[in-house]
């Protein structure tokens, strides 16, 4: 399928799977970039901040940020400056269930880039300095946030959501799950986690296939089978319908809420994708949004999105207002929500969203970067790489019956669990 289809800025083609005879355990795949000479390279790991053991939470987080804080032969600066002396760019990040990391580089760097990437995922040092200054770091961003209204509210919202389960507990953890964490459990995350069972990777650059596949070869190939993964067990969305303030000297109320989701691999997704546009996933045409902002100016920003991890999926949406206006609003956005329980959407919003909806698709595919992070998304939920080529034929054929049974599955009797950090009155 030529991503060219979609409208992109570069004619590039996904190949198939690349089959790593080197590496078993490895979904890599390739888009020929010849445009701009540099290489672009997205994976991620199954596993992440959910394999967080109890009262260390964190450990995932800050075993990813220490991967290139020295590796091999390197300490931190001289990684560092590696980089640095060639303009490489590479970062790695954790979400609830995978950690991931990208690389970014000219074809000309490509060797020393991905010699880098082989260290860091490979043989990180985890030095002790390193290891206390990035807690360092951590902890004094977690500081810093102690009186964030929307931190707190979001914190807030999931312990009450997932209590006792892996998705209730910071991902970035706390002060004192922070101190807690030792160099042999960062080595035990990266044994668990970093390896070639479940990986994917997916690159886009200037190089012939059997160009990519040794670079795959020689930055992934190496790596062990990782170990095995906690099980994270299904959970659903705890006190919907309950309203929790988190109390905070503040005039304006920053404002989290939740109700049932379906997950990314779900025949309902994209039927609930384009449900979600409508109620609140819209910037500037949803209801949410007209009826909150435009209408009656209770709040700059509301909105809501759909949330797919392994063991859960949820519709997430957000507001701040005044205090004063918190029940208002709220009221307001349980109406619109009950609204499409009880009419749904007009055929004319609904042609409308799925008009949007296909026509911004490829804005999505616009650079090399956003290529390969679609691509790595797309293998880890599973859907196939011709998922881009069906992806706009499921939107446009979503029906109102589709809405209709999304709807009954997310919006359910519109009961959502709400936590406000603030002081509103009223609630």
């Amino acid at each position: 399928m030529n991503l060219a289809e979609t409208g992109t800025r570069t004619a590039t083609t996904p190949t198939q799977a690349l089959p790593l005879a080197a590496a078993p355990g490895i979904e890599a795949w390739h888009v020929a970039s010849p445009v701009v000479p540099m290489i672009a390279l997205s994976f991620t790991f199954e596993g992440g901040a959910a394999q967080d053991a109890e009262g260390k939470a964190g450990t995932a987080q800050m075993m990813a940020r220490l991967l290139d804080e020295g590796a091999g032969d390197l300490d931190s600066d001289a990684f560092q400056e590696a980089l640095a002396a060639r303009a490489i760019e590479l970062s790695f990040h954790t979400g609830p269930d995978s950690i991931g990391g990208s690389l970014k580089t000219l074809t000309k760097h490509a060797d020393e880039a991905i010699r880098l990437l082989t260290l860091a995922l490979a043989e990180p040092r985890f030095d002790p300095a390193a290891i206390e200054r990035v807690r360092a770091q951590m902890i004094a961003g977690l500081r810093y946030q102690q009186n964030d209204p929307g931190v707190l509210a979001s914190r807030r919202y999931f312990r009450e959501a997932f209590p006792g389960h892996a998705y209730g507990r910071p991902s970035a953890g706390t002060v004192e799950t922070l101190s807690a964490i030792t160099r042999d459990d960062l080595v035990a995350m990266h044994r668990a986690v970093i390896g070639r069972g479940g990986l994917k990777v997916a690159a886009v650059g200037a190089f012939d296939e059997a160009g990519i596949t040794g670079m795959i070869a020689q930055a992934f190939g190496g790596l062990p089978e990782a170990g095995p993964l906690k099980p994270v067990p299904p959970t659903a969305i705890n006190e919907l319908g309950r309203r929790i303030v988190v109390d905070l000297d503040v005039p304006q109320s920053v404002i989290r809420f939740g109700l049932p989701g379906v997950a990314w691999r779900d025949p309902d997704f994209i039927p609930a994708y384009v449900l979600n546009h409508i109620l609140g996933g819209g910037a500037f045409t949803s209801r949410l949004f007209q009826e909150v902002r435009e209408k009656r100016g209770l709040a700059y920003s509301v909105g809501t999105s759909l949330t797919s991890h392994r063991a859960v999926a949820m519709t997430w949406g957000y507001t701040a207002t005044k205090n004063e206006r918190v029940v208002e609003a709220l009221d307001v956005i349980g109406d619109e929500i009950h609204r499409l329980i009880t009419d749904g959407p007009s055929d004319e919003e609904l042609q409308k969203a799925k008009d949007y909806l296909t026509g911004s698709y490829a804005l999505g595919f616009d650079t090399s970067t956003k290529i390969a992070n679609q691509l790595v998304q797309i293998a880890f939920e599973g859907l196939g790489m011709d998922y881009i080529a069906r992806r706009n034929d499921l939107v446009a054929s979503v029906t109102q019956a589709d809405i209709r049974r999304a709807g009954a599955r997310t919006l359910g009797d519109g009961r959502m669990l709400v936590v406000a950090a603030g002081r509103p009155t009223g609630l």
